[in-house]
């Protein structure tokens, strides 16, 4: 925590925005000994430890790329433990409650930059989306297929960074697109994704707003990022908080996934500072680099879902995930260069 402190006053931060800071952590860690104590979870560290060692790494990531930490949680629980995607959704939103919001807090002290305008947009989006998704199509989405979209979408975005993650890297400062557009933009996302990709895998919207401002906004790493990473935590406390409501309300329909709480208080500390070490990390470390060692693992849990589900793939459905990969490849780019004569027709008019 030293090094998040010296990062924040090197950038002449008021120490009171570090106390803020520091406040949350102590507030959080008050809770989580409280529960662990009270509630005699002392064996969850004997038996979950694995997913730990894994949030470890996955925290680090979710605070400095525009993956959340499900995004490593998904796979691991869901691929090496076995356990069912929903318990992988579930977790994924539960973990990044934490992780998210305490590098989202880490973010509004350091007063990174945010791209508000379609944020706020994306906020309402998932708002109504997430409650949606998780009430009315979670519920009727096969594992088998949840599994494949996490393992497609995101193998999408690693192929999409092997091939531009030099020019993303070099990206600065940021399209000015108009209100309609931004107010389009974020909604569409924050609703659809949240509705139809973070209620049944956990994460999503955060990739999909960093999508487009990358591509279509042409945004600084330094904008984007952090924008992504602010929004997965409000729709993760907005994921987690419906589905646990659904859960008390109708527990013959919804429920929380077993063992759900055990894997988080494994977790939980291990994130809260985890995310936000990523947050100080991505202004220290090449961009570059994180993004060629996250595009990798997005390409490996591919090649691993394909492999641990190969008993119930056949011909159909291997074809439609492989036509679907280069169907959101070509999205992406076509994204990519309207993007790129957006900038350009905004450079002629200025």
């Amino acid at each position: 925590m030293e090094a998040v402190a010296v990062q924040l006053e090197a950038d002449n931060r008021m120490p009171t925005r570090v106390r803020y800071f520091m406040l949350w952590l102590g507030v959080f860690y008050t809770v989580w000994l409280g529960i662990v104590l009270l509630g005699q979870h002392s064996t969850a560290f004997r038996e979950h430890w694995g997913i730990g060692v894994a949030m470890a790494l996955g925290s680090y990531f979710a605070g400095s790329t525009p993956m959340g930490g499900g995004t490593v949680g998904f796979p691991v629980l869901v691929l090496l433990f076995n356990e069912p995607a929903s318990m992988g959704r579930d977790f994924s939103m539960a973990i990044q409650s934490i992780g998210m919001v305490s590098a989202s807090i880490l973010i509004f002290c350091m007063r990174m930059p945010l791209e508000w305008r379609m944020l706020r947009w994306a906020f309402a989006g998932a708002t109504f989306g997430v409650p949606l998704g998780l009430a009315f199509i979670a519920p009727y989405v096969p594992g088998l297929y949840v599994k494949l979209t996490f393992a497609t979408l995101w193998a999408s975005f690693g192929m999409l960074h092997f091939v531009k993650v030099g020019e993303i890297a070099r990206m600065s400062g940021l399209t000015s697109m108009t209100e309609r557009f931004d107010a389009i933009s974020g909604l569409s996302i924050g609703l659809f994704a949240g509705a139809l990709i973070a209620s049944t895998t956990g994460v999503g919207v955060d990739m999909l707003i960093y999508i487009v401002l990358v591509l279509m906004c042409r945004a600084d790493l330094k904008i984007a990022i952090p924008t992504s990473v602010v929004l997965m935590a409000y729709a993760s406390l907005i994921g987690i908080a419906t589905q646990s409501t659904l859960a008390h309300l109708m527990p013959s329909r919804y429920s929380l996934s077993p063992g759900l709480l055990a894997n988080w208080i494994v977790a939980a500390p291990i994130v809260a500072l985890g995310a936000p070490f990523g947050v100080v990390a991505c202004k220290l470390i090449p961009r570059r680099v994180t993004l060629l060692i996250v595009s990798g693992l997005c390409m490996i849990q591919f090649v691993w879902t394909l492999y641990n589900e190969r008993a119930s793939l056949n011909a159909g459905i291997l074809s439609g995930v492989l036509v679907a990969l280069l169907a959101l490849n070509l999205v992406f780019m076509l994204m990519y260069d309207a993007g790129r004569r957006m900038a350009k027709t905004r450079t002629h008019q200025e």
